[in-house]
């Protein structure tokens, strides 16, 4: 089968099937840590542009912008160490959207991502769009990624996010490549979905842009960590109700460069603490929903 990108706008037309979630749990929390730090664009790298807004709004671009580097370095030096302590405490093992040149730079935390069994979820080569490569080019660009994470973890990465916004090409060349079970290149709902490609089941996992620790860094979100934490829970505790007759999934997505810092790490142990405190709730991690997805609905994977 070739895959051609269709918008949906239908969806489960509000019949979602029950996901039969292991253990009658009402939820399944999936919480990403991404991994972009010294993936990003900058001038110390060669790219023709720094990144512009992150803890800072900067719009240097004639010379290396050292501010900017910096902040993106805090993520890698403290504040991954910092989420994956916290993530440990409550005995969440998260999924990481890795960028495979921020584990290059940084071999000890990709290997740390290993020993603590993360899923490493590739998360492009360098943390960019494919919205405007070619075909080629992003071909190449895919097998870069799968390559370098798989030599630096030991573990080939089954699973593709892009950063927003992906390629119309993307999915059909994750597909063509033969080694991927699902990408989350989508925030368009609370399950996850099927594709058929006539002799294997292909899983679209949605991620979330709401849930979404990012914003406390951006002009237009909140610099306080009590707002995020107050915003996922109030998005857990909506699902959670939901899932007595019908349970679905909700992503909770980290930065170490954002929850990771003191006065916002709190946040993340009230979330923790919350779900922690309820029954039947699912911490997993993307391979393992799409896996169960498979098995549940799939033609083939059962």
């Amino acid at each position: 089968m070739t895959y051609t990108w269709t918008r949906d706008l239908r969806g489960y037309a509000g019949a979602p099937p029950h996901p039969q979630w292991p253990n009658g749990a009402r939820i399944a929390v999936s919480v990403v840590l991404n991994v972009e730090e010294g993936a990003e664009s900058s001038l110390l790298a060669g790219d023709t542009q720094n990144e512009v807004l992150y803890d800072m709004l900067s719009s240097v671009q004639d010379v290396v912008n050292l501010s900017m580097a910096s902040n993106f370095a805090y993520g890698a030096r403290a504040g991954y160490w910092r989420v994956a302590d916290m993530l440990d405490k409550y005995a969440v093992r998260c999924s990481v959207n890795a960028c495979a040149v921020a584990f290059e730079q940084n071999p000890v935390l990709a290997a740390d991502c290993a020993r603590r069994g993360y899923d490493i979820v590739a998360h492009g080569y360098r943390w960019r769009s494919h919205a405007h490569m070619d075909v080629v080019e992003e071909r190449a660009t895919i097998g870069k990624a799968v390559e370098t994470i798989g030599r630096l973890t030991g573990h080939r990465p089954v699973g593709w996010q892009t950063r927003s916004p992906a390629g119309l090409n993307t999915r059909r060349l994750l597909i063509e490549e033969g080694g991927f079970l699902y990408d989350s290149d989508t925030t368009e709902d609370d399950l996850p979905y099927l594709i058929d490609l006539g002799d294997r089941d292909y899983v679209v996992l949605p991620y979330t842009s709401d849930v979404n620790d990012i914003f406390l860094q951006r002009a237009e979100g909140s610099r306080l960590g009590r707002h995020f934490s107050e915003h996922a829970i109030g998005a857990f505790d909506w699902l959670y109700g939901e899932g007595a007759t019908s349970p679905k999934m909700l992503t909770i997505a980290l930065h170490g460069r954002a929850i990771g810092r003191p006065g916002r790490i709190g946040a993340l142990e009230a979330i923790l603490q919350h779900i922690r405190s309820r029954e039947h709730v699912w911490f997993a991690t993307r391979g393992e929903i799409a896996r169960h997805w498979i098995q549940q609905f799939g033609k083939y994977g059962r």
